[in-house]
């Protein structure tokens, strides 16, 4: 059986839409918004982006810019749990935060960053979306662990 734990390597955020993200030391997450600060912030079905330090190992492997936190646009960066094999509805602990993944993947956009600059993002494929339904804070280090 998978592990159903994953150790989180960075939280990330931008200040506008279509940028790569940046780390940051924690991101407060809050129901009907998302995560405080980031562009992506909003009351709508994906408010906190997932992606596993898996999935872009495997692509850094294939091209030789060097990856780093953020550079998918992801807000989390984790490591331990085939994101992308979650089931829509699966709720999950993020550092304090209760979430829900409402979407696996996305068409990424033409412009995107990571795709101008390596030829591939791995997000349409292994990124996953959740809402927040409990507030809480997320930091490095914290645990991304499914729950049901």
């Amino acid at each position: 059986m998978e592990q159903q734990t994953a150790v989180i390597k960075a939280v990330c955020i931008s200040e506008k839409k279509g940028e790569q993200k940046h780390p940051v030391e924690e991101i407060q997450l809050r129901p009907h918004l998302g995560i405080v600060g980031d562009a992506h912030a909003g009351d709508w079905h994906r408010q906190v982006s997932l992606l596993s330090q898996e999935s872009v190992d495997r692509l850094q492997e294939k091209i030789s810019i060097r990856l780093f936190p953020g550079a998918f646009a992801e807000n989390i960066l984790c490591e331990g749990i085939t994101l992308y094999a979650l089931p829509v509805g699966t709720r999950l602990k993020i550092g304090s935060a209760l979430c829900e993944v409402t979407q696996i993947g996305k068409e990424c956009h033409a412009d995107c960053a990571i795709r101008r600059q390596a030829g591939d993002c791995v997000m349409p494929r292994e990124g996953i979306f959740a809402v927040v339904l409990e507030e809480g804070v997320a930091r490095p280090g914290d645990l991304v662990s499914v729950i049901s």
